[in-house]
């Protein structure tokens, strides 16, 4: 089983995730997202295999509306990537883990 992923919230995101000097990886999610579900363990696998290049998270998109709304997450789960500040891959939708690492090889490599 992979490693828990850390919560972000609104107050949080600019400094854990726009300033991190390293990429991030941002899961937004809800507690009744059946899909967010199926890629919850996935995404925390990922993290036991890669956290050392690259930051997981996950944020609740029920108690921190701001950051998804300004990021334009209109459906979940959203698993978002963030390099120096910028969003450099949005992935929509739950996924395979194979095609979860195929969307992320350029972040995990």
């Amino acid at each position: 089983m992979g490693e828990k992923m850390k919560a972000v919230t609104d107050a949080e995101f600019e400094q854990t995730v726009l300033k991190s000097d390293k990429p991030v990886l941002v899961d937004f999610w809800a507690e009744w997202c059946g899909p967010c579900r199926q890629v919850s363990p996935i995404l925390e696998e990922l993290n036991g295999e890669h956290s050392d290049k690259l930051t997981f998270l996950k944020m609740n998109v029920d108690e921190n509306p701001v950051t998804p709304s300004n990021y334009r997450v209109t459906g979940i789960p959203t698993i978002n990537v963030y390099v120096n500040g910028e969003l450099a891959r949005s992935i929509v939708g739950a996924k395979p883990k194979a095609a979860l690492l195929k969307e992320l090889a350029e972040f995990t490599a």
